[in-house]
């Protein structure tokens, strides 16, 4: 008998700044690529997966925004088991925002918001390109999880 064994590099991280509009940690093992002015999407070739990151500008809209980020994670419930909320809030660089862990076998095992309230907003969701069985992919999420968190403590805006 064998067992698939999933091996990822330890993880190292470098500051990466985004167009002007934040700087964050991301592990070397992704690549970021830019695919609008605002959008990002930080790919894990290895893993075939993506988290795709969309900045927006609050222009007296945060209300809209919030909004829209917490029904999204919401989309996957039909097929979650549970969504549990994780909440950062950063008041020295003034970042605050929430993960949504979306455990169960959807499109989407991650979505996250971070924002200033007043200017920024950062809405951030992880995609595998693969049928979704949480079971098989449960070593990829949990390691991605470790730079999503890290992403989210230390993102500053600029």
């Amino acid at each position: 008998m064998a067992y698939l064994r999933l091996d990822y590099p330890e993880a190292k991280y470098t500051t990466t700044e985004k167009r002007g509009f934040f700087t964050f940690e991301q592990n070397t093992f992704a690549e970021c690529t830019p695919t609008t002015a605002s959008n990002f999407n930080l790919v894990y070739p290895e893993m075939k997966a993506t988290v795709y990151l969309n900045y927006n500008q609050v222009n007296h809209n945060l209300d809209s925004l919030l909004n829209d980020a917490y029904k999204l994670p919401y989309k996957h419930l039909s097929k979650a088991e549970s969504i549990p909320e994780r909440i950062f809030v950063n008041p020295q660089n003034k970042v605050y925002g929430t993960l949504f862990t979306v455990v169960g076998n959807a499109a989407s095992q991650y979505q996250f918001f971070l924002t200033d309230s007043i200017d920024h907003f950062l809405v951030g969701s992880l995609y595998f390109y693969a049928k979704p069985n949480y079971d098989s992919i449960y070593p990829a999420v949990k390691y991605i999880e470790k730079d999503l968190v890290r992403l989210m403590e230390t993102l500053q805006w600029n």
